[in-house]
């Protein structure tokens, strides 16, 4: 069984900032890629970022420059800094992780945690 679990969410002011977070538990073996995606009303969900067990990452045209995502492999984390919000920005954000459960890799997804961005 693994879960993930996010957490940071909430109401920002456009220009503001915001840290999400994520910890993977269970019977982990390996974590791969680990990521945000988020969803909009009347959008489908998009890939904000990932970043693999190296640190590599890439980012979403969108949003870099902006947010900025890091991981802690000891801890099973990766957190998201969010600065210089804009409204567009708003959304339900979901932390996904590729983890190597036996000799199979599956993909998680978290509860997801909402992000808006209005004055």
């Amino acid at each position: 069984q693994v879960q993930l679990v996010e957490s940071g969410g909430g109401l920002v002011q456009p220009g503001g900032s915001l840290r999400l977070s994520c910890a993977v538990s269970g019977s982990i073996f390996r974590i791969y890629t680990m990521g945000w995606h988020r969803q909009a009303p009347g959008k489908e969900r998009e890939l904000v970022t990932s970043i693999i067990s190296g640190g590599s990452a890439n980012y979403a045209d969108s949003v870099k420059g902006r947010f900025t995502i890091s991981r802690d492999n000891a801890k099973n984390t990766a957190d998201l800094q969010m600065n210089s919000l804009k409204p567009e920005d708003t959304a339900v954000y979901y932390c996904k992780a590729q983890v190597l459960v036996g000799s199979i890799v599956y993909d998680y997804w978290g509860q997801g945690t909402q992000v808006t961005v209005s004055s």
